[in-house]
C-alpha cells in the first residue's frame, strides 16, 4: 500500500470505527452552488446539512473529497502549496461537538498518524466583542488536557495560540461581517506541524519582526487539520444565532499530512508528488534535489498543475476561454511556459498523464476510463499554446519598447503570458514594468467584477424562498426537455440564484423557438398543477432503479434521498432544499439559449414578471 493510500485508509477506518459512514467524493466542478466555480473544500458539497436538512447516512460522515482551489494557482511553485488536493473530513451533524473532535484529532495525530505531539501547535478564536462573540474556552480547556496526556504542559501564546475571526473564524464569505444573511459559520482550531526552527523564514512572512508563531507562514509551521465548529448563522439584521443543532466540520489536506509523516516541508519531495518528479529528472537528466531554486520552481509548477488538469478533465472539463475551462487553459499554458523556460517538449506534459492516472486510479477509477481523452486534450491545447506563442512573438517583434499596458495586452489578447513577455525583453535587454502590469491587470478585473456583479450572488445553498423555487423549476425544466425534446437528455450542471435559474443539458444541437415556447409552457402547466413535491430516503441502488439511473452515480453515497414531483412528472436524486408544491414557484418565461461546450446547450429561467 502506498503512502497516499495509507495515509487515506488510516483515517477512513478510524472514523468508521467511531460510528462514521464514509460518503464518496463530489465531484470538483459544483452542481447546484452558483456562489463558486470548483469545490474548493469537503464542507462544500454538505451545506445544506448543516442548515437543517437531515443526511440520508445519519448524523457522523467521513471522507476524502477532491478539491481545487484557483485562489493558489499564484503561489505555486513555493515548497508547499498545491492547487489540487484530498481534503480528509469528518463531520457530526448535530451529535458530538467539540470535546469529542478535538479529543478525536488528537488521537488520530498522535497514535495513528505517528506524529511527534512535541511538534503539534494549535489556535483558536479568540472571539470579538464588537459582534458579540466570546474567546473559544472550551476548546482551549480541551487542548490544554489532550496535551497533558502526552505529558505536555499547552500554555497560551506557547502551544495555543488565539487568534480573531480573520484566522479563526470559517465560513465560505469570510469574516463574520463579511457573511450574507443565512449563511452559517462558526470559530475553529487549527492544529499545525513544526518543522523546526531552521525553517524560519520571516523575509517572506508579514509577521517577520516578531517571534515565530503558527500563523507567521514563513516554512516552519504547516497546517494539517482544522476544526470548525459551525453552530451560527447570520440574520437579516446581522446577529449570530443558533443553526438548529452543534456541527463539526473537520478538514485535513492529505498531502499535507504526508509532507507531516515524512518530516520534509517540501511537499514535492513526498510520494504525492514522486511519480511525476521521476518523470521529470529522467527526461532532463537532472535531480529535484540538485536544482536551483529557479528550476525547482518551474517543476514544481509543472507537476502540480499537470496534476490538477488531469484531474479536472477526468471530470469531462476542456480548456477553454470561459470560466472553469479558462482556469484549465491557464494551468496547462502555466506549465508550458514552464517547459519552454527549461527548454524541455510540450509533449512531455502528456508523458506525466500516465504516472499520475497509475497513482490515483484505484481511489478515483474514472482517471484510467478518460485517460485517452486527458491525453487528447492536452495535445490539442499545446497545439493551440503553440500557435499562440507564434503569433505572441510576431507582435512582439513589432514593438521597440515593452510597456506594461502592453505586456497586458499581449495577455489578454493573446494569452501570452507575463513570465514569457518578460523573459523575451530581457533576452533584448530590455526591463518591462511589473507593476504597470499589474495594475492594468487589476483594473481589467474590477472592470469585469463590476460588469458581472450579482452572477455569482448567493447561490442555492442560502435556501432563499426565489431560490429554492428555481431549484424545484430547474427539475421540471429537465423533465419537460426529456418529454418534449429527447428522453436521453442528462443534466451537466446549473447555477441558481434568487434572480434566475441557468441549466445546462446535453443537446446536440440548438433548440428551435417552437420547441422553447413548448418548453416553457409545459413547465407552467405543472406549476399551476400545483403538484406536490416529495423527499424519500432510500439506499443509492433502489434509488438508481427508481430515477433511471445517472451519470454521478459513483458521487453518491450508500443512501441518497429521492425528490419526486407529483406522480410520475419528475423524480432525481437530489439533495434539496425544494417547495412542497409546484405552485408555490409561479409563472417562469425561458429567456434565451446558448452552447455551453460541445454538445451540451443552455437555457436560462427567469419570472414570468421579469424585465430583463
Amino acid at each position: 500500500m502506498s503512502e497516499i493510500e495509507s495515509i487515506r485508509s488510516k483515517f477512513i477506518q478510524f472514523y468508521e470505527k467511531r460510528g462514521h459512514i464514509r460518503i464518496p467524493s463530489s465531484s470538483l466542478l459544483p452542481e447546484n452552488d452558483a456562489s463558486t466555480l470548483f469545490t474548493s473544500s469537503g464542507m462544500q458539497p454538505l451545506l445544506p446539512y448543516f442548515l437543517g436538512t437531515p443526511h440520508p447516512q445519519g448524523q457522523r460522515i467521513c471522507d476524502s473529497q477532491c478539491c481545487f482551489r484557483a485562489v493558489d494557482i499564484e503561489e505555486v511553485g513555493d515548497n508547499r502549496h498545491t492547487t489540487f488536493f484530498e481534503m480528509l473530513g469528518n463531520w457530526s451533524f448535530g451529535d458530538y461537538f467539540k470535546r469529542e473532535q478535538i479529543e478525536q484529532v488528537f488521537t488520530l495525530f498522535t497514535d495513528v498518524m505517528g506524529l511527534d505531539p512535541a511538534r503539534l501547535y494549535v489556535t483558536v478564536f479568540a472571539g470579538d466583542q464588537t459582534l458579540g462573540l466570546s474567546r473559544d474556552d472550551e476548546a482551549i480547556a480541551t487542548w490544554q488536557q489532550v496535551f497533558a496526556t502526552k505529558g505536555i504542559e499547552a500554555k497560551i501564546g506557547e502551544r495555543i495560540f488565539t487568534y480573531g475571526p480573520e484566522k479563526n473564524w470559517w465560513s465560505r464569505s469570510g469574516r463574520p461581517e463579511q457573511m450574507p444573511a443565512g449563511e452559517p459559520g462558526g470559530s475553529d482550531s487549527e492544529v499545525f506541524y513544526d518543522f523546526g526552527p531552521q525553517l524560519q523564514l520571516h523575509e517572506h512572512s508579514p509577521y517577520r519582526d516578531q517571534p515565530c508563531h503558527p500563523n507567521c507562514d514563513c516554512g516552519r509551521f504547516i497546517e494539517i487539520g482544522n476544526s470548525v465548529f459551525m453552530q451560527f448563522q447570520k440574520t437579516h439584521e446581522g446577529k449570530f444565532v443558533d443553526l438548529p443543532a452543534k456541527n463539526v466540520d473537520y478538514g485535513g489536506g492529505l498531502e499535507r499530512l504526508a509532507m507531516a509523516r515524512a518530516q520534509t516541508p517540501d511537499i514535492f519531495q513526498t510520494e504525492v508528488f514522486a511519480p511525476v518528479i521521476k518523470v521529470l529528472e529522467q527526461k532532463s537528466q537532472q535531480k529535484y534535489s540538485q536544482l536551483k531554486e529557479a528550476d525547482k520552481r518551474a517543476w514544481r509548477i509543472i507537476a502540480d498543475h499537470t496534476r490538477s488538469s488531469i484531474f479536472l478533465m477526468s471530470e469531462g472539463l476542456v480548456p477553454s476561454n470561459k470560466e472553469q475551462g479558462y482556469v484549465l487553459r491557464r494551468l496547462l499554458r502555466r506549465s508550458l511556459v514552464q517547459l519552454r523556460r527549461l527548454d524541455l517538449d510540450f509533449a512531455l506534459l502528456v508523458e506525466l498523464v500516465a504516472p499520475v492516472v497509475a497513482q490515483y486510479e484505484s481511489e478515483y477509477p474514472r482517471l484510467r476510463t478518460q485517460e485517452a481523452t486527458i491525453v487528447a486534450g492536452i495535445k490539442r491545447e499545446s497545439q493551440k499554446f503553440a500557435a499562440t506563442l507564434r503569433q505572441g512573438l510576431r507582435e512582439i517583434n513589432k514593438l521597440t519598447q515593452i510597456t506594461g499596458e502592453k505586456a497586458f495586452f499581449l495577455y489578454e489578447s493573446y494569452g501570452f503570458p507575463f513570465e514569457l513577455t518578460r523573459e523575451i525583453a530581457a533576452e533584448r535587454g530590455i526591463e518591462v514594468d511589473e507593476q504597470a502590469f499589474l495594475a492594468a491587470k487589476k483594473h481589467h478585473q474590477e472592470l469585469s467584477k463590476t460588469q458581472s456583479a450579482g452572477k455569482f450572488r448567493g447561490g442555492l445553498a442560502d435556501h432563499e424562498v426565489q431560490t429554492v423555487r428555481f431549484h424545484t423549476a430547474s427539475h421540471l425544466l429537465l423533465a419537460a426537455l426529456r418529454k418534449l425534446i429527447d428522453p436521453t437528455i442528462t443534466q451537466k450542471g446549473s447555477n441558481i440564484t434568487g434572480e434566475r435559474a441557468r441549466f445546462d443539458f446535453t443537446l446536440a444541437r440548438a433548440l428551435t423557438s417552437e420547441e422553447i415556447a413548448a418548453l416553457q409552457k409545459q413547465v407552467n402547466d405543472w406549476i399551476t398543477a400545483d403538484l406536490p413535491v416529495t423527499r424519500k430516503e432510500m439506499p443509492k441502488a433502489d434509488a438508481l432503479a427508481l430515477v433511471g439511473g445517472s451519470v454521478f452515480a459513483d458521487r453518491y453515497p450508500d443512501q441518497v434521498s429521492v425528490y419526486q414531483i407529483g406522480q410520475d412528472t419528475s423524480c432525481e436524486i437530489c439533495v434539496g432544499p425544494h417547495v412542497t408544491h409546484t405552485g408555490e414557484i409561479g409563472p417562469i418565461k425561458i429567456t434565451k439559449q446558448q452552447s455551453a461546450g460541445s454538445g451540451v446547450r443552455r437555457l436560462y429561467l427567469y419570472p414570468a414578471s421579469a424585465t430583463a
